[in-house]
């Protein structure tokens, strides 16, 4: 039940890959017929995305993911001649206190490179931003707005299309223009996503959320976007985006792009089973409550915090019970830090340290719910009993269970310290850069 972290490729989505790897391995950029072979699954991916989303083929520009494209963005807005000249100095960024960390990230960064003035948009309890508060952050230099759809940890759904129409009015009167980007990634498996009805100029979204592969996405950039290009080489892409075309990537996005119309039905029984799991956990432990409500809400997630029991004990626990889910969001798994989404919501360190993320997919059926269901009692109480004993910083007498090697098997495998959530906090020392 951690589908909101990746999902698994379709066998279809697969299929119309495999051509891919071999028989039209060329380079689209190449002239000869085999990159015009490869060109053409770049061309037919394109179109679908575009057709999807209600714009032009040439706004559409493949990234190596939903992080790149938020980079591109929040950086290409920082960094362009024309968004300055016309705002005589640093412009102005808004991005709201829930965004994915690579949005935050790289406003903070232009923020720290003197690229721009940032504000952080706060957020209800319920974790939505609205559209007053964006408007009340709105300065004479502002030149870009950015507001997730849909929430990676809680699910939550923004008011994008209200967000865009007041922009749209605030840019009609005459005023230096706002771009409005939104983060999509959770969005595109459930919600409406054409960008004339959410009124924004800039979206991006990832391939393997919706169930194609990993390593590709996609950044809808609206004609006379003034973006500047910050990975410098070769002129794909538009000239936005430099680099070789990860054409089985692409081709992949596209296939899986085109078969979500056909799973309507399938997500209205996820949204069923959603709720089914929400009303068995909340009816069967006691001092459980969701976090977010059920309205503004993803239908395939479900977090839920539980008092009195550490996240991290939860998670090690239900992956032995052959359970998968997550306490947030899987890019931020490297520290014991409290969410900053729940935090953001109101919630106390004790509280967001006790949360749980499920989150439902396709293969989700209802004798995996009951399953949960049943489980999570007994669980909770085993933790509440010793609360505190597994996941706790060191000092305290626990461990970080995703570097302790007795507590997860990777069959005689050292931890990859490559990866964020494998490494140690004293081999990133507070202000290196980077880690090596």
């Amino acid at each position: 039940m951690d589908y909101a972290a990746t999902t698994p490729v379709d066998a279809r989505v697969l299929a119309d890959m495999m051509p891919y790897f071999s028989d039209n391995f060329g380079n689209p950029s190449s002239v000869h017929q085999y990159g015009e072979e490869a060109q053409k699954g770049v061309i037919e991916a394109r179109k679908a995305l575009a057709d999807f989303l209600g714009a032009d083929t040439q706004e559409i520009v493949f990234t190596s993911g939903a992080t790149e494209g938020n980079n591109t963005v929040i950086k290409g807005i920082a960094m362009s001649r024309k968004i300055w000249e016309e705002r005589g100095g640093k412009p102005h960024i808004i991005v709201s206190d829930v965004e994915h960390d690579c949005v935050l990230e790289s406003a903070k960064r232009a923020l720290k490179d003197g690229l721009a003035d940032v504000s952080f948009a706060p957020v209800g309890g319920d974790g939505r931003v609205s559209a007053d508060t964006i408007r009340s952050l709105v300065r004479p230099e502002t030149a870009l707005v950015s507001v997730m759809y849909a929430n990676n940890e809680t699910g939550a759904i923004n008011p994008i299309p209200e967000i865009g129409k007041m922009i749209a009015e605030l840019n009609a009167s005459g005023r230096k223009k706002i771009y409005f980007h939104t983060d999509a990634a959770q969005a595109v498996n459930y919600l409406d996503c054409d960008v004339g009805r959410l009124g924004v100029h800039l979206l991006t979204m990832s391939a393997h959320k919706i169930y194609g592969p990993k390593g590709v996405g996609a950044l809808y950039v609206r004609k006379g976007t003034p973006i500047a290009r910050f990975m410098d080489g070769g002129e794909q892409e538009f000239k936005l985006r430099a680099g070789t075309h990860n054409t089985v990537g692409i081709v992949g996005f596209g296939s899986a792009i085109t078969k979500l119309g056909g799973y309507a039905a399938k997500n209205e029984e996820i949204k069923r089973l959603r709720d089914r799991l929400i009303d068995g956990i909340l009816s069967s432990v006691p001092r459980s409550a969701l976090n977010g409500d059920r309205e503004h809400r993803l239908p395939n997630n479900v977090n839920i915090r539980f008092e009195g029991a550490e996240g991290e004990a939860i998670l090690v626990m239900l992956s032995q019970a052959g359970v998968s889910v997550s306490t947030g969001s899987a890019c931020a798994a490297k520290s014991l830090s409290p969410s900053h989404v729940l935090k953001a919501m109101g919630l106390s360190d004790l509280d967001a340290h006790s949360s749980i993320r499920f989150s439902l997919g396709r293969g989700t059926a209802e004798e995996d719910i009951d399953y949960v269901v049943s489980i999570m009692p007994g669980i909770i109480e085993r933790l509440r009993g010793v609360s505190g004993s597994i996941g706790a910083p060191e000092e305290a007498g626990g461990t970080n269970v995703f570097w302790d090697d007795n507590a997860l098997d990777r069959g005689g495998l050292p931890a990859d310290l490559g990866c964020e959530k494998n490494r140690k906090p004293a081999e990133n020392p507070d202000g290196q850069e980077g880690y090596f």
